[in-house]
């Protein structure tokens, strides 16, 4: 008898968890979230030399915090370096690092706390996209799609992760996509790698919520298309609905979300309505082929 109380009672010790979150965030939705203080936090962005990861390293700069960029473009690296002074970091770092390498981010993370300290804020916002059909594309390719994709996130994580578990205090931000949401035409590879790293993130966060590492925050974002240069040329079936977003948008929806501590931000929001859709009754091609690829072939060495 004694199993089937204590299963009744977390069965509804897990309800009312559940009820209770939904009406957080119905109320969250209305009233804005406080906001914490980044300023002084150690935030480490990959894919920071261009794109999103630029943008994400100019808005973190505004905020006071300490920058450490990465990036396998040093170039790249070294402007947005500079362009993260001139918005107001005080201390900002430049790390060329190719992060589809396991040695050389375990190399570089080391590196890092040597020289700047204990990453507090971890972004793996790089990215790589090849636009070919599966058996079209070459297996150097696909693996590349993995290493960097994904693969990373394993590697960062394994690096970084301790000290916030040490500390109680971290933040894990994984830049999926809608794309790590529901299988695309054309992105097989691509989906299959976002996939995996959206579903690694939601783990280890299961993880540190069984662990009762509170202190530890995580933050999963799922954008549409962005407009940086990855999905040149790329539109959707409904703009009105589900347009390409600018990615001056994308990184202010991007930091609010970090700033309010949310775990899922899915943009634009329609996108939160057809994930329910999809998994309670199973869509079919209208959600599958949302996107329209360009004439021309993505370019896979163009990495977010």
């Amino acid at each position: 008898m004694a199993p089937d109380l204590n299963s009744t009672k977390d069965l509804f010790v897990f309800l009312g968890k559940s009820v209770f979150s939904v009406l957080e965030d119905m109320v969250f939705t209305l009233i804005p979230k406080p906001q914490k203080n980044v300023a002084g936090e150690i935030v480490l962005i990959t894919g920071a030399g261009s794109g999103l990861g630029r943008l994400l390293a100019l808005k973190f700069a505004s905020l006071g915090s300490v920058l450490v960029l990465w990036d396998i473009n040093k170039e790249g690296t070294e402007e947005t370096c500079e362009m993260a002074q001139a918005a107001g970091a005080t201390r900002v770092y430049a790390y060329t690092c190719d992060c589809s390498q396991r040695e050389e981010v375990y190399r570089v993370a080391d590196q890092v706390k040597r020289e700047v300290g204990d990453v507090s804020i971890l972004i793996n916002n790089a990215g790589i996209v090849t636009g070919k059909n599966f058996l079209d594309c070459p297996d150097e390719l696909i693996e590349k799609s993995f290493d960097v994709n994904f693969k990373a996130h394993l590697w960062t994580y394994k690096a970084f992760l301790p000290a916030m578990i040490a500390n109680d205090h971290g933040h894990l931000v994984c830049i999926s996509s809608s794309a790590g949401l529901t299988g695309v035409n054309g992105l097989a590879d691509y989906c299959a790698s976002k996939f995996a790293a959206f579903g690694f993130a939601e783990a280890v966060f299961a993880e540190t919520v069984a662990q009762k590492q509170m202190g530890i925050k995580t933050t999963i974002v799922c954008p549409l298309l962005i407009n940086t240069g990855m999905f040149e040329g790329c539109t959707t079936k409904f703009p009105s609905l589900l347009p390409v977003l600018e990615p001056e948008y994308a990184v202010r929806k991007i930091v609010d979300a970090i700033l309010q501590e949310k775990v899922y931000l899915y943009i634009p929001r329609v996108l939160y309505f057809l994930v329910f859709l999809k998994r309670i009754l199973v869509l079919g091609p209208s959600f599958r082929e949302l996107y329209i690829a360009p004439e021309k072939a993505w370019k896979p060495e163009e990495v977010r």
